[in-house]
């Protein structure tokens, strides 16, 4: 979340001498429960997966689009949708949010296609950058006292950590009561009732000296973004690099490309990367991103891994990440502590070692059948990330001057989400890639139902029904055994990953000229879970 400690220029309320008495704690209830849906969206649909898989069908890069386009438009438009929301009126920003999050929210629920699917959730992550953008700017013009911002900024943090945490368990119940089209249906209720109850309690406000919109570069972004992670994929989904494949992401790292020179260029940029000629700056973006990324990639492989190839039932997957959820929280309760002790590096380094060790493990055990032999590694995995997540964060923000940590914590929050998309892509893409080539033949199969079988854990499923009880057993059991190939390789990249980000940490984040706030930690998270 952007910076509680970020001076944000507010004009006063539109409309209103000042904010009544009981009336801010009504906006900060309204803002901290979209903040909350926004959270459980980011992780609600792991769990469901194996359920849209048997009833839309989407191959494997289209698989990968569903789960992680929410996170990427969302990262993308955090800086464009808070500009924006400056000059037209936060207030209209985020009730506008929150009727596209809501409208997005039926769209999924009731999509017949993948490709539906995948538009109405990039619709979905539009809607809550628009909410997550201007929610804190409002908690700054309706809290007054300075005492009082704190607590709501505190709250309100924790709303998203607290959705994500429990977005898997959420999509557990939901789904195997009433399928998968109910995890985004139950949010279109609750956006009306704080649809209504914000239009009369959120008061209006705008930067009295708002920065230029510039759509060029917003455009830019999106496209550069959109155009990597698009050839990414497709080099997944064939094992190959194709024409195509070369065209997209070539062409997506020009359009970033041009993004970075314009915003160095422009007195006003959408995205100031001056900021990272600071050595501990990049270095602790760099170590959320990674730590981030893998942390949610974790999430959404496990919840697969026990369905598809342990036979778990959607709740029972959800609710067997509640330790790595709860261990992630009280990593990020006990990181100030850990801090004071060590240091920032100190514990920043040790926690993503831990991380690293914990997903070596998993990856060891590899083994749907022993949860008591995986359970101490996903402590210590949730344990690790939340140190990092939140000392991460807040070394984001001690590298940057007091002055500049308003776009520090653009930075710090698009960082957040980027990872995310990322983390599933990246991962994403190597699991596809694993399975494909990592599946064995199985006798009996011609060359198209081998290609099927090839396709997706989903395919050899829906084929696995149409054969011979004898052959569906040994389709089942070689994806069994691929699906398990691709987990494992993707466990172990991301321990070399985290170790390499430890190394970086260790080497890099060391005490600049700008003093370290060890009290100031801006995202106590136990996010996705953020």
């Amino acid at each position: 979340m952007p910076n509680k400690d970020a001076p944000v220029p507010v004009a006063p309320p539109v409309g209103a001498a000042g904010p009544l008495p009981g009336r801010r704690w009504a906006v900060l209830a309204v803002v901290s429960a979209a903040l909350l849906l926004s959270g459980i969206d980011l992780t609600v649909l792991h769990v469901a997966i194996p359920s849209v898989n048997r009833e839309l069908r989407p191959d494997a890069a289209q698989l990968l689009w569903i789960v992680d386009v929410y996170s990427l438009a969302l990262a993308a438009l955090l800086v464009t949708c808070g500009t924006l929301g400056d000059r037209i009126g936060r207030r209209r920003m985020v009730l506008g949010g929150f009727t596209v999050f809501g409208l997005a929210s039926a769209a999924c629920a009731f999509s017949a296609s993948t490709g539906e699917l995948i538009a109405a959730r990039a619709a979905l992550g539009v809607g809550a950058a628009m909410i997550m953008a201007s929610t804190v700017s409002i908690i700054r013009v309706v809290f007054t006292d300075g005492r009082e911002r704190a607590l709501a900024l505190g709250v309100w943090t924790s709303a998203h950590s607290v959705g994500a945490t429990i977005g898997p368990l959420v999509g557990g119940l939901v789904t195997g009561r009433w399928g998968w089209g109910a995890v985004f249906l139950v949010n279109v209720p609750v956006i009306a009732v704080l649809l209504a109850v914000g239009a009369r309690v959120i008061p209006e406000s705008r930067n009295p000296v708002p920065r230029r919109w510039d759509l060029t570069s917003v455009l830019l972004s999106v496209a550069g973004l959109g155009g990597v992670v698009y050839g990414l994929k497709q080099a997944g989904e064939h094992t190959e690099v194709t024409a195509t494949v070369l065209v997209s992401a070539l062409g997506g790292a020009a359009l970033l490309a041009v993004f970075v020179r314009r915003q160095r260029r422009r007195p006003e940029p959408l995205l100031d990367l001056s900021l990272f000629a600071e050595r501990r700056f990049t270095t602790a973006t760099v170590c959320v991103i990674g730590c981030f990324g893998s942390y949610v990639a974790l999430l959404f492989f496990l919840t697969q891994w026990w369905q598809q190839v342990g036979g778990y039932s959607p709740l029972r997957a959800g609710l067997s990440l509640m330790p790595l959820a709860a261990a992630n929280a009280i990593g990020a309760l006990t990181a100030p502590w850990v801090a004071n002790r060590w240091g920032h590096r100190g514990a920043l380094t040790t926690a993503l070692l831990l991380f690293a060790v914990a997903y070596a493990v998993i990856a060891a055990v590899g083994d749907t059948d022993h949860y008591d032999l995986l359970l101490p590694s996903l402590l210590a995995a949730g344990y690790g990330a939340g140190i990092v997540m939140t000392l991460g964060a807040d070394a984001i923000m001690s590298a940057a001057r007091p002055e500049r940590s308003g776009e520090a914590a653009a930075i710090q929050e698009t960082s957040f989400e980027l990872g995310a998309g990322l983390g599933v892509a990246v991962l994403g893409t190597v699991m596809a890639v694993a399975y494909r080539t990592g599946m064995p033949p199985v006798p009996g199969l011609g060359p198209g139902e081998r290609a099927i079988t090839s396709e997706s854990f989903a395919a050899a499923e829906d084929l696995g029904s149409l054969l011979p009880p004898a052959t569906a057993e040994a389709v089942l059991d070689a994806a069994r055994r691929a699906y398990d190939h691709g987990f494992t390789l993707v466990a172990v990249i991301a321990t070399i990953v985290l170790v390499i980000t430890a190394a970086l940490v260790a080497v890099l984040l060391r005490p600049g000229r700008t003093a370290r706030s060890r009290t100031r930690l801006p995202r106590p998270t136990t996010d996705a879970p953020r």
